[in-house]
């Protein structure tokens, strides 16, 4: 029960951080210290996706619900709405390079306003 706690709770913070990888750029819009978080982090997105490589993360989720004697993602609340999010059935290297080019063309986008502004004076 414990170990699918935590792998629960991982897949959480895998979503999360998905999500700041997606959108951190406009958090810095509001908190510009942000920036120093999310570039990192948006890099290793893309990254991953472009690589075709496979996040740290999962291979820690699927140990832990191993650990828990489960077989896969099924069941509960996170299995069931979560992860299909984070793991799209028929992902393929093309569709990971559509995925890591969103993200760049996101954070692009973030940060070219951001940029704009700063360089305006009007700096967040």
């Amino acid at each position: 029960m414990v170990y699918r706690a935590v792998a629960d709770c991982l897949v959480l913070v895998h979503a999360g951080f998905v999500g700041f990888v997606m959108l951190g750029g406009f958090l810095a819009w509001r908190w510009g210290r942000v920036v120093w978080a999310h570039v990192p982090a948006a890099l290793w997105g893309a990254a991953i996706e472009y690589g075709g490589w496979v996040c740290p993360l999962t291979p820690l989720e699927n140990a832990l619900r191993a650990r828990a004697g489960l077989e896969g993602y099924r069941g509960g609340f996170v299995e069931h709405y979560v992860i299909p999010v984070l793991y799209p059935a028929g992902l393929t290297p093309p569709t990971q390079i559509l995925l890591g080019s969103v993200v760049l063309i996101v954070n692009l986008v973030a940060y070219t306003v951001l940029i704009r502004r700063a360089l305006r004076g009007g700096g967040g």
